[in-house]
């Protein structure tokens, strides 16, 4: 399971789309629970507004040494446990004294504590209770009625309508509604608060007669908004997120089976394989680039093709020529016994190996371009690296006595790899080793996990970072360290990355923090072997 999420591009694809959608999902339940949280917040504040309101506008009004004995009146008239605190003493965080600037109430539930400060006084009233319970509201309702009695009839509305009331409404009336019974007549003439509920509506409101007076206070009505219910929204999002994922699935799952069939003939081309192609099921945007993917694929090849024919014949072509003249200099040769002409002939043969060498070169670089190289030209088998690289030094030693090798010490490493190839390209970086390296050669063979990583490190001039990259294209050579004397023709690490590119592996450079010069290092993944 985990091989097809890191290697399917649709399952990643549909996994980051599920999680996309999960959290939307997850966001706007978060937020309905919010706004709720908010609207309940909201309710229980303006629930409470009116009580804690009037109980701050009747303290603002006293002397400071009369309020201590009004506030234990109220405690004992509201049911509610009143205490006056300084702001600064209160503790309160940064929002809630802001709010509390504001005017606002602010009121928390599990037991009830109602807070808010008095006007234009550093004084922060507190009221705890229980809970509420009819009391609470018939005592709210009689406090309104008595305080409205005290103050002139002019002023009465204009008061109401500074007083913060939440949601409680409070309206003065002339006169009784008509719907009002008898009995709850005869008891508001009695001094007592009426209770009203439309049942119909599910609307509370309370009445009051003002002492000695024929006139009424009418607090509320009051309703609590509601919300939508959590089992009418969940079946409709749980619906809405799997359609929506369902119709992208069976969309996406088309166009990943095609698109892996890319993939796949893509890589095939990619090892060598120039002979894959792509099958066309439809002119869709998808069939199109099938077709153009194969005509690319086609063209590729026939380039490559008509490239490393060209290449064949002109190397073996000029194999003829080179053998004619490296006949003829050793006739003339034999003919003279002059100095001056020996040595001149003798540099002729030594330019006719040379260029016997190149045309070799050409020839395996040819043939590692091959369509094949990755397949069946290859016959891989079981390859000792260390005794491998072993190989490779005392081959070379002897050809550089100046130079001291290097095989760093370590346990056998076997690898299902072309022994042939495998050495030649062991063979040109350990060469080329020996040409730049001023008096040191490091190999060393190491065993991680899933692949061969072979180093080969000298103390020359190095490799500069902006031409790493260059070094390993046929015939390219760095001018401040390849000269004539140095030998070298620009294509043995062209050669080895062709060999590594068989592998399935790859070649790097880099600086060598042992010996400070250049190191090159092979990186050759494990293969499982045929049985």
């Amino acid at each position: 399971m985990r091989r097809v999420i890191n290697r399917g591009s649709f399952v990643r694809f549909y996994l980051l789309l599920g999680t996309s959608l999960l959290a939307v999902f997850l966001i706007a339940l978060g937020g309905r629970a919010l706004i709720d949280q908010v609207r309940r917040e909201d309710y229980r504040e303006q629930l409470a507004t009116l009580p804690v309101s009037l109980v701050t506008t009747q303290l603002a009004a006293l002397e400071p040494e009369q309020r201590e004995k009004r506030l234990a009146a109220l405690s004992e008239q509201l049911g509610m446990r009143l205490r006056l605190t300084r702001m600064e003493d209160a503790g309160l965080g940064y929002f809630e004294r802001a709010r509390l600037e504001q005017g606002k109430v602010l009121a928390e539930e599990s037991p009830w504590r109602l807070r808010k400060r008095l006007a234009d006084a550093p004084w922060l009233l507190t009221a705890r209770l229980d809970d509420w319970s009819e009391h609470q509201w018939h005592a709210t309702a009689r406090l309104v009625g008595e305080w409205l009695a005290q103050m002139p009839l002019e002023k009465r509305r204009e008061r109401l309508a500074d007083l913060s009331s939440g949601s409680w409404p409070l309206t003065l009336h002339e006169s009784l509604p008509e719907a009002l019974s008898s009995a709850q007549r005869t008891r508001l003439e009695q001094g007592q608060v009426v209770t009203r509920l439309l049942h119909e509506q599910l609307v509370v409101t309370f009445w009051y007669r003002l002492p000695d007076e024929q006139r009424w206070v009418q607090m509320g009505p009051i309703t609590r908004g509601g919300s939508l219910a959590l089992n009418l929204n969940l079946p409709l999002l749980m619906g809405l997120l799997l359609a929506l994922s369902l119709s992208i699935y069976l969309v996406m799952r088309s166009i990943e089976s095609r698109m892996a069939r890319l993939e796949l003939a893509a890589a095939r081309i990619a090892s060598g394989r120039l002979e894959t192609r792509v099958k066309v099921e439809s002119g869709d945007f998808l069939g199109r680039l099938g077709m153009a993917f194969n005509g690319m694929a086609s063209q590729v090849q026939t380039l490559l093709r008509g490239q490393q024919e060209m290449i064949r014949a002109v190397s073996h072509e000029l194999r003829t020529p080179v053998a004619r003249i490296r006949f003829a200099a050793q006739m003339v040769e034999d003919m003279t016994d002059e100095p001056a002409i020996r040595r001149q002939l003798q540099g002729i043969d030594a330019d006719i190996g040379e260029l016997d060498q190149l045309i070799d070169e050409i020839l395996t670089y040819a043939r590692l371009g091959g369509e094949t190289v990755g397949g069946a030209e290859m016959e891989a088998s079981m390859v000792d690296c260390q005794a491998l690289a072993e190989r490779v030094i005392d081959t070379l030693s002897p050809l550089h006595e100046g130079l001291s090798f290097y095989l760093e010490s370590g346990p056998e490493v076997a690898l299902y790899a072309e022994p042939r190839y495998l050495q030649r390209a062991l063979q040109n970086l350990v060469s080329n080793a020996c040409r730049y390296g001023h008096s040191q050669v490091l190999v060393r063979v190491s065993d991680e996990p899933n692949l061969v990583r072979i180093d080969v490190e000298d103390d020359g001039p190095g490799v500069p970072e902006e031409a790493r990259d260059e070094i390993f294209k046929p015939f390219a050579r760095l001018d401040t360290s390849r000269t004539r004397s140095s030998g070298g023709y620009g294509l043995g690490l062209s050669i080895v990355q062709k060999i590594m590119a068989g592998h399935g592996g790859s070649v790097t450079v880099d600086h060598s923090a042992t010996f400070g010069g250049a190191r090159f290092t092979l990186l050759i993944p494990r293969r499982e072997s045929p049985a």
